[in-house]
This record gives C-alpha cells, structure tokens and sequence, in this order.
C-alpha cells in the first residue's frame, strides 16, 4: 500500500509541473515556423533521399533548379505537399518538447526557478523530452515525408503507394504496413534526440549566461535580438554535428526505396556514396532551419512570457 502511494505521490509531483502555457506556446512557435519556411523543407527532404541511383527520383542541381523543377513539373502546389502533416508535426512537436522539458527542468529545479542547472541538467530534460516527443509524433513525420515524395512521375508506383493526401496516406500506410510502417526512421530518430539535447543545452546556457552577465536573474526575458542570436548559435551548432540521422530518417520513411533496416541503409550510403552521402540536403536544411528555429523560439518565448505574466 506504501509503495502505490508513494508512485502516487511521485507521478503527481511531476504532473504538478506541468503547465498549459509552454503547450501552447510551442504549438504557435512550430506552426508559424513550417507555415513560412515549408517549401525549404520539402527540398531538403527530396535531396536527402536521392541516392543517385534511383531512375524513378527526380535530380535536382541545386536549390534553384530545384524549385524551377519542381514549380515546372508539379506546380507552385508541388512545393506544398505534405504541408498540413508538417504542421500538424511541427505544432505538436514543439508543444510536446516545451511542455515536457520545462515540466522535467521544474522538477528537478524544484526547491526554485532561479537555481541554476548545470548543462548535463538541461542535456537530461532535453533528451527525456525528445524520446516521449518522438514516441508520439513519428507516425506524422512518416506521413509528412512520404506526400514530400510524390513525384509527377510516379505513375509506376503502385496504387497502394500513391496518396492523394494526410487521410489517404494514413489509411494506406495502415492497411498495408500495419503499425510498424508508422515508426519507420525511429532508430535514427532516436539518434536525433541528441540533436535537441545538444541544441537546448546550447541555448540555455547561452540565457543564461547572458543574464548573469547583466547581473539579472536568470530567468529575465532576453529581447527579440537576443534571442534570435541564441537560437540561431545553438542550432547551427546541433545541425552541424547531428545532421547524418535526417538523411537516414528520410530513406528509412521514403516509399521508393527498400532498406531492410537503420544498418542496411546506412552501410549502402557509405557504399555508392562516400562519406558525403550522409550529409545530402544539409545546406538547404541550414538555409531553413536557422530562421525556423529563429521563429520557433521567439514566438514561444514571447507567448509563453505573455501567458504565464498574463
């Protein structure tokens, strides 16, 4: 009986944390991000993918050609697809995250807000906040990558293979692959949780930091410049050193090839295509990322600072 009360008493010390306004404030940071800068994600997807080998897969020469390409073939709505899954991805993503990992940080903060956590403090939430994160929204990012990768020329695939949206992919990717087609990338994935830990370690440090510096309590609101500069630093930085897993994400969830697994697919790049084939699409990701993650975090520091002061 102790011991059910005690799991009682520590589940709901760790529920008490948690708080409705970084849910919120995420969800606008990672709308308003993919809403602006979709198109940029959708070409970085396509280049990740391409091998080089595949006949089926258009070649692009560039970012330019790729969006001539692309408008030429598909139309202006070929740089849309698979928008809706990427927000609704986005959206709940950055809700997830910001609600978790500041829910864990309070945790162990406890005692006060103004304790400073050391940077493995800040690695930890951030890590335990990006696998729960993962968990639930790897299904969307399947969907999202596969209505990236509905090419004009795609008439070969077959039926099963082609969907004319997110309901359609769902039911599809349902009937055919059963769950597991919904976790595909999950392994690289997890890899990627790194990519957040390092880049949310980056940023708060930075905050932090800062404020000391002022002489202000570290939890002092930074102004809009401020924040962007340390957005922009911790996530070329986590970009730079986590890139591969993307790459590997991206082939895992493409429905126009088939590796047998994380290993299978990473031993074929090294194969056909070097060492360089694990960093396919990372100047585009860079060109879009830094302003996602420049709008992502100053839209949720703004909301999240406006709601709880509200």
């Amino acid at each position: 009986m102790t011991t059910v009360e005690s799991t009682s008493n520590k589940l709901y010390h760790v529920l008490s944390h948690l708080q409705y306004e970084y849910l919120l404030a995420g969800i606008a940071g990672g709308t308003m991000s993919t809403l602006v800068l979709h198109p940029l994600d959708l070409i970085k997807v396509r280049f990740a993918v391409n091998d080089g080998r595949s006949k089926s897969i258009p070649s692009y020469n560039g970012s330019v050609n790729a969006f001539m390409k692309i408008i030429k073939t598909e139309g202006c709505r070929g740089l849309y697809r698979g928008m809706m899954p990427n927000v609704i991805g986005s959206a709940s993503s950055w809700g997830t995250y910001f609600l978790t990992y500041n829910s864990i940080k309070t945790c162990i903060q406890d005692t006060s807000i103004n304790e400073q956590l050391s940077p493995w403090m800040h690695m930890t939430a951030a890590v335990n906040a990006g696998i729960l994160t993962l968990l639930l929204t790897n299904p969307v990012w399947v969907i999202k990558t596969r209505l990236c990768l509905q090419y004009a020329e795609d008439i070969h695939l077959s039926v099963s293979k082609q969907y004319s949206g997110m309901i359609d992919a769902l039911n599809k990717i349902r009937i055919t692959e059963g769950i597991t087609g919904f976790y595909k990338g999950f392994i690289p994935g997890l890899f990627g949780v790194s990519h957040g830990a390092i880049q949310f370690m980056i940023y708060e440090q930075m905050k932090i930091k800062y404020n000391i510096y002022r002489k202000k309590s570290i939890t002092n609101k930074l102004d809009t410049t401020e924040y962007i500069i340390c957005a922009a630093i911790s996530k070329l930085i986590a970009a730079a050193i986590t890139y591969p897993y993307q790459v590997l994400r991206a082939r895992l969830q493409d429905h126009h090839h088939n590796y047998r697994g994380t290993l299978h697919c990473t031993l074929s790049i090294w194969r056909y295509e070097g060492w360089h084939g694990y960093y396919k699409g990372l100047s585009i990701n860079l060109i879009r990322v830094i302003p996602a993650t420049i709008i992502t975090f100053v839209v949720y520091e703004h909301t999240s600072h406006w709601l709880l002061n509200a």
